[in-house]
């Protein structure tokens, strides 16, 4: 499926690249904006950019066991991303293709789609693509966060943000902009591409949707898909925002794996999982806050087993061991002075949905970070450094700090 989808990103360039029978009418390089060429008076887009993101990372683990306790402390520099991004577009022909590569992961294919633009508000798109129906933080690129890394919260609800499948986005009103989006994916997320041959989706199809208010109107160019206040809005912006997906088979926590369910014949067994996000966004003078609500259920989960053989079946409260269900919060503030300088903080909390089961992957905790910005050209070029510390009802805690740099071309 990775080789058709490059095909056919391949043959849309191609035939934008034929359509030029003049040579280049324009061309220009700008920090963050990369090198654009323009063909044809404008009419056709074709776009190279990246950033870069090493950092070094510190990470001290404290856990508890029968055995008694034990301390894991790792240091590390690494690159963080190492991202590039090829897009173009041809205006007439109503159609853009992206590719982006993050060559600091094993799986450097990190989108790949195609868009069909039906007007200046409404577009589909196709292919592996990051998707809308999360926690609003991961609906922004990396290179945006307001912290060096993302949130818990959308660590353990979310993790990779790409999935593959066709994607609906719309935007109506000027004062009051209403953006309704729906999604039809694979709901295996990178997984959908398998490690090889024998690797294909377990899962069945996911359903997504998001519709995002702008009561007061959007915000300012340059101040948008952050959560940052960048530019300093000279009057309060505010987004309102909820997401929903519900995935007909789940293989697992976050679909990245196949684990053991099974019926009684033998066969797998994934129940139905659901799910649903709450974000509020507010932007004035360089302020910033944002709150975020996530939840997540199942559904189907009668007569599953553990094995082939149909002998362990799985008790209730035991599918919080496969799947991340229960509700957690997200809440960050901060703020930006004149010379780039940002402060900020954030506070989260998680609730299982049985808190007694100590195997559960959504464990119970209570978590605080900080974290220091200094934008020099905004996000183009910043230098970041945060740290939080998680505290869990079980006894362990989580102790982390990294300080990063980042350059876009």
């Amino acid at each position: 499926m990775k080789k058709s989808l490059i095909t056919i990103i391949i043959i849309c360039f191609s035939v934008i690249i034929n359509a030029q029978e003049n040579q280049i009418s324009n061309s220009s390089y700008d920090l963050g904006d990369g090198i654009s060429f323009s063909f044809n008076e404008g009419n056709y887009l074709f776009n190279i950019y990246g950033f870069i993101r090493p950092a070094y990372i510190y990470n001290d683990i404290l856990s508890n066991a029968q055995e008694g306790t034990y301390k894991e402390i790792s240091r590390q520099f690494k690159a963080k991303n190492s991202n590039l991004f090829i897009e173009g577009r041809a205006f007439k022909e109503k159609v853009s293709f992206t590719i982006q590569m993050n060559y600091s992961s094993s799986q450097p294919l990190a989108e790949a789609f195609i868009g069909y633009h039906i007007d200046n508000s409404t577009a589909i798109y196709f292919g592996k693509r990051q998707v809308f129906h999360n926690n609003l933080e991961m609906t922004h690129n990396e290179d945006t966060l307001r912290f060096t890394d993302t949130s818990l919260l959308g660590q353990n609800y979310t993790q990779s943000s790409e999935e593959v499948g066709i994607f609906v986005e719309s935007s109506f009103g000027e004062k009051f902009v209403v953006e309704p989006k729906l999604a039809v994916t694979s709901s295996d997320r990178r997984n959908s591409f398998g490690e090889d041959s024998g690797d294909f989706d377990l899962g069945g199809f996911k359903l997504g949707s998001r519709l995002n208010l702008y009561p007061l109107g959007p915000f300012s160019d340059g101040n948008k898909n952050t959560a940052v206040d960048l530019i300093g809005e000279e009057k309060l912006k505010i987004q309102l925002g909820g997401a929903y997906s519900k995935t007909f088979g789940v293989s697992s926590s976050m679909g990245e794996d196949h684990p053991g369910l099974y019926d009684s014949s033998g066969n797998h067994n994934f129940p139905d999982y659901s799910q649903l996000f709450f974000d509020l966004l507010l932007k004035y003078k360089g302020f910033s806050f944002l709150f975020e609500y996530a939840d997540s259920y199942t559904s189907n989960p009668n007569l599953v087993y553990t094995d082939e053989n149909a002998f362990n079946i799985l008790i209730p409260q035991h599918i919080t061991e496969h799947l991340i269900l229960g509700d957690s919060y997200n809440i960050h503030l901060g703020y930006i002075i004149e010379n780039g300088l940002g402060v900020d903080f954030r506070y989260e909390i998680a609730n299982p949905e049985f808190d007694m089961n100590t195997e559960s992957l959504l464990q119970s905790f209570d978590s605080y970070g900080f974290g220091i910005s200094k934008y020099l050209d905004g996000n183009n070029l910043k230098m970041q450094l945060s740290a939080y510390k998680a505290d869990f009802d079980s006894g362990n805690e989580i102790t982390y700090g990294e300080f990063l740099v980042q350059i876009a071309f």
